[in-house]
């Protein structure tokens, strides 16, 4: 091997180096150490970011076409007409914070409607036959019937042009810094206007520029300020700030439903700011409609006074208590030293983000969703802003509010947090971890006043409003138990992932001991124990499988389900691991006790023998093997449950691979989800999952939910991308997780390299995060691993999967040869901050 050759675009950490000659020696020496001795290699995922814009070589007219912009907390879309453009403005802390909690005395108790739902026969077809079952069902989704709570729209910024002298061309979306140039010609020549959010603002900034990228004078006509067309008629009216250079208007949002509304305001009303500001005088006038008639502009439009200065604007958003933001006056500075300043600052944000890890894809395609998708997730969350919910924080009418764009508790809102773990971002998992603490108390009181048990339910859908009700209470959706052991799930990879004992501590254990105490309780209840069983199991009912059956008579498909039993039994192993490590196991030796004795008796996962594919695991006892699925709702023990994987027992692996190959999925909640359960198995057909994505793929680069088959709950003629006009699925920016699957896998304690990839395919990959809080790097090319490093963050033993079969490995330590080991499975100890590289050694 030519030990000059470095990996293509992967730069090397050079410090403390002097100018000329020696400048150059030291260069070329550090360049030989790190490729003789391992020196930590970095990819520079700036620089490849930057190789991935997202580009349209015309008008963005439709809403999915437009840029995806933001900051983590504000959202802008970018949208581009023949004769103008458009910044749509959302926010995650910008909600309709109303909520309906009516019928409180009517909804009764768990045991209540179990008892009801237990005495209906069992041949009756379906509960919904039963009159005070149907009426019950009704009422208690009055709630959620109502249009609010809801993200909430913040209002549309326009700046229009004279075709008859400018011709809109297109975008281009710089990924690395966020950075969009609209296109435009005007006069035969070319310019650009330069937008991009501010990273540690809630403003859009925004300035024209020539070829040379050299601010220019106005080319626009005409400013205009649109409140959002949808805005409830059920609220106060908004107020217009209108000034020189200035337009915008202030929103209240009412903290209190419309028949308990007092017009004076309520101390926790909210409100927000959209102002928008441009280093123009701004002045009144008319248009002319297709008759020929003069018509005045509106209140919040303008026209634009010409003048030689170049042209710069801003766009502030202000959100928070109403009583705050009707008295906020900040002035706007729309001079290009300002925005050059923001400009640099977010540029730098941008690069600390693509710095935590990388990858560099012989296959372009998977390379450019790594990084685009890994885009979009830091545009969505940032760390003290409300977590995202369905359709994060872009919103226009009626786009991103479907389904209250809420918290979906069965696999919607965790799954876009499963990137944070192995992409090296756990500070974009902390959103996630302060909705989960917010939803605390509602859940426990769940728990006590529903269920009566102790510890906490988490609800089935939740909004990030004060709540002190089960926003839905239907057992068809709120009885899946499995989503109370979900919600906390992440909380605990978090700690595995960073090895930080504070936040287990502090943030993680509690609401995991709440969970498990509900679970106990639950499955300890007579119904669910007991020689009615025939077993001396401990079984989980009644649930309802995800997306699957809600509640039946006779109970058939509402016990054990997949789902319940692993992410139960994680969670119970998880508590137990947990008490170990924090040392306080004397203040929780009776629930200790009962979780060990419940996890040597939790029931079998059930299975069904497939004509075509042989033994199968089937989601919930009694169910064929011709469901068509929602959510790989048999394969969940594979993950979340991460029970099984490529190395689990021969015959469990075949039923395993069986139940992969027999799974049909309607698709929409598979992308992600189905994709890394096959990753975990070594079965993921990486070309199959390329194609899913384009064929999901909107014109922004977002990837959207799209149906793949009917015989569930599609028919042949409905529309196959209808969830693709509710908004910006914020789940599916979970796509580099499956990518890193594919690179390296570590959920069970070992670090396997390329368990899922052809190893024809040259990769490489800095920073990828290994359960244990280790940092991986490595290098695939030519079929063979050249570069091979971990950091040890918190000093932990390390185990690895050889990836040198029939060879010894060496072990460097901090640049220094160490241990020379054996095995197809090799372990060693190491110390927090310790670089450790793995070389093949001598063949065995």
């Amino acid at each position: 091997m030519n030990k000059l050759s470095i990996i293509d675009r992967m730069t090397v950490k050079v410090k403390n180096y002097t100018t000329g000659l020696t400048s150059l020696l030291s260069v070329l020496i550090v360049c030989l150490y790190s490729c003789t001795c391992g020196t930590e290699q970095e990819i520079n995922s700036t620089e490849i970011a930057g190789n991935h814009p997202i580009v349209l070589d015309k008008p963005a007219s439709h809403f999915f076409e437009g840029a995806v912009l933001g900051n983590g907390g504000m959202g802008v879309i970018v949208r581009t007409f023949p004769d103008a453009i458009y910044f749509h403005f959302g926010h995650n802390n910008v909600w309709d914070i109303r909520i309906a909690e009516n019928n409180r005395e009517k909804i009764g108790t768990f045991e209540d409607i179990f008892q009801r739902v237990k005495a209906l026969p069992q041949e009756m077809k379906s509960v919904y036959k039963d009159k005070f079952f149907k009426d019950y069902i009704e009422m208690v989704q009055e709630n959620y019937n109502k249009l609010y709570p809801r993200p909430f729209p913040c209002g549309t910024v326009l700046l229009g042009f004279d075709r008859r002298e400018t011709e809109l061309l297109g975008h281009n979306l710089n990924i690395a810094n966020g950075q969009c140039k609209i296109k435009l010609k005007h006069k035969e020549q070319t310019f650009f206007l330069e937008v991009f959010a501010d990273m540690e603002e809630d403003k859009l900034r925004f300035r024209l520029v020539n070829e040379n990228n050299e601010p220019v004078a106005s080319l626009f006509n005409r400013f205009r300020v649109v409140p959002d067309p949808h805005v409830p008629r059920d609220i106060p009216e908004y107020k217009n700030i209108v000034t020189e250079t200035t337009l915008g208007f202030t929103q209240v949002l009412p903290y209190l439903e419309p028949d308990k509304y007092n017009p004076t305001g309520h101390p926790k009303d909210k409100a927000f700011r959209l102002e928008a500001k441009i280093n123009a005088e701004i002045t009144g006038g008319v248009h002319y409609n297709t008759a020929g008639i003069a018509r005045p502009l509106r209140t919040l439009e303008k026209y634009i006074v010409k003048n030689e200065a170049p042209f710069v604007g801003c766009i502030s958003l202000k959100e928070g208590l109403a009583s705050e933001v009707n008295n906020l006056n900040e002035p706007l500075n729309v001079d290009n030293k300002t925005f050059e300043t923001a400009k640099a600052n977010s540029v730098d944000i941008w690069k600390s983000y693509w710095d935590k890890s990388g990858v560099i894809l012989a296959d372009k395609e998977l390379e450019a969703t790594w990084y685009r998708n890994l885009y979009f997730m830091n545009c969505a969350v940032k760390e003290g802003v409300t977590c995202p919910g369905l359709f994060a924080n872009w919103s226009f009418g009626n786009i991103g509010t479907a389904w209250h764009g809420d918290y979906h508790m069965n696999y919607n809102t965790q799954q876009p947090f499963w990137l944070t773990f192995s992409s090296n971002h756990l500070e974009k998992n902390l959103p996630y971890v302060d909705m989960i603490h917010k939803l605390l108390p509602v859940s426990r009181a769940w728990a006590k006043d529903y269920y009566k048990m102790r510890g906490a339910f988490f609800p089935h859908s939740a909004y990030p409003v004060d709540m002190t009700l089960h926003p839905y209470p239907s057992p068809e959706w709120g009885w899946e138990v499995f989503e109370t052991p979900w919600s906390v799930q992440g909380l605990w990879w978090h700690y595995v992932y960073s090895g930080d004992l504070d936040f287990l501590r502090q943030q993680a254990f509690e609401p995991i001991k709440d969970a498990v105490l509900f679970l106990v309780d639950y499955m300890k209840r007579d119904d669910a124990h007991g020689q009615q069983w025939g077993d001396d199991c401990y079984h989980i009912f009644p649930s309802v499988p995800p997306e699957l059956y809600g509640i039946q008579p006779g109970f058939l498909h509402n016990y054990d389900t997949q789902a319940d039993l692993t992410l139960a039994k994680f969670i119970f192993k998880a508590f137990i691991e947990a008490v170990n490590v924090l040392g306080n196991k004397e203040q929780n030796a009776e629930l200790i006790t009962e979780v060990e004795t419940i996890l040597t008796k939790i029931p079998d996962y059930s299975t069904v023998t497939s004509d075509r594919y042989g033994e199968i695991y089937t989601s919930v006892p009694n169910e064929t093997d011709k469901i068509v699925y929602n959510c790989p709702a048999n394969l969940m023990h594979v993950f979340p449950g991460e029970e099984y994987g490529i190395d689990a027992p021969k015959d469990v692996y075949q039923k395993l691979v069986n139940t992969l190959n027999a799974h049909q999925n309607e698709g929409g909640n598979d992308i992600v989800f189905l994709s890394i359960i096959a990753a975990r198995l070594g079965k993921l057909d990486v070309e199959r999952f390329k194609r899913q994505i384009r064929y999901a793929t909107l014109v922004n680069g977002t990837t959207t939910d799209k149906v793949m088959q009917v015989g569930g709950r599609y028919s042949d003629l409905g529309e196959y991308d209808f969830m693709a006009h509710m908004g910006i699925w914020f789940e599916n920016f979970a796509l580099p997780a499956v990518i890193n699957e594919c690179l390296m896998q570590s959920y069970d304690g070992k670090i396997r390299l390329f368990p899922n990839w052809n190893k024809k395919v040259d990769a490489s990959f800095s920073n990828i995060r290994a359960a244990g809080a280790f940092l991986v790097n490595c290098t695939l090319k030519n079929g063979n691993i050249q570069h091979f490093s971990i950091l040890s963050e918190k000093g932990k033993p390390c185990t690895i999967v050889n990836p040198f079969p029939q060879h010894s490995v060496k072990l460097y330590r901090n640049g220094k040869k160490a241990e020379l080991l054996k095995g197809d499975i090799i372990q060693f100890q190491t110390e927090a901050n310790e670089r450790i590289e793995i070389k093949r050694g001598n063949k065995i």
